[in-house]
């Protein structure tokens, strides 16, 4: 559900983790929370700037407290990125949601998102079913979590490239 691999962005050289939603939603279970860590670990240790792309439906339920024990796991080392100064850029895509939002998805340096995508823990109708009232038109959306604060930017697919080098660049004092 996850695979991660180093390259050049922009000139730049880059760790990136990229979730696959099409082998089981995109899921965080233990091996998939590990592979991040070691990412995450990776950019640690070679002082490399991360981008994470997140498309999940959240925490591998199957797994149980293994699967919840990686959002704890890869958000301890998001700290130690950012005590190192090592940027985190986190690419939020349609859906993702549970665990996953709960942990790395939302603790980038930068968040930016995917247009309409759909962000959240816990789903629009499971959210209406316990407070027994409608939502806000949007509510969950990229566009609506920028509008309040959650997001930085809300970047099409096809400006991502460029908004990631831009990023980078501020973020490492690499003027063009």
């Amino acid at each position: 559900a996850v695979m991660n691999t180093t390259g050049t962005i922009g000139g730049i050289k880059v760790l990136v983790s990229v979730m696959d939603f099409s082998f089981m939603g995109g899921s965080m279970g233990s091996v998939v929370g590990e592979k991040i860590t070691r990412a995450l670990e990776k950019a640690l240790k070679d002082k490399l700037p991360i981008i994470i792309i997140s498309c999940s439906g959240g925490a591998r339920m199957q797994e149980g407290v293994l699967s919840l024990m990686q959002l704890m796991k890869t958000s301890a080392v998001i700290a130690r990125l950012e005590k190192a100064g090592i940027p985190y850029i986190s690419v939020i895509t349609d859906p993702t949601m549970g665990g996953t939002t709960a942990s790395y998805a939302m603790l980038g340096d930068i968040n930016i998102a995917e247009p309409n995508a759909l962000i959240g823990f816990a789903g629009p109708r499971v959210i209406e079913q316990t407070i027994k009232e409608k939502l806000p038109k949007g509510f969950q959306r990229s566009e609506f979590l920028l509008q309040h604060g959650m997001l930085d930017e809300v970047v099409e697919r096809r400006d991502l490239r460029d908004y990631l080098i831009r990023a980078l660049r501020l973020f490492l004092n690499r003027p063009q």
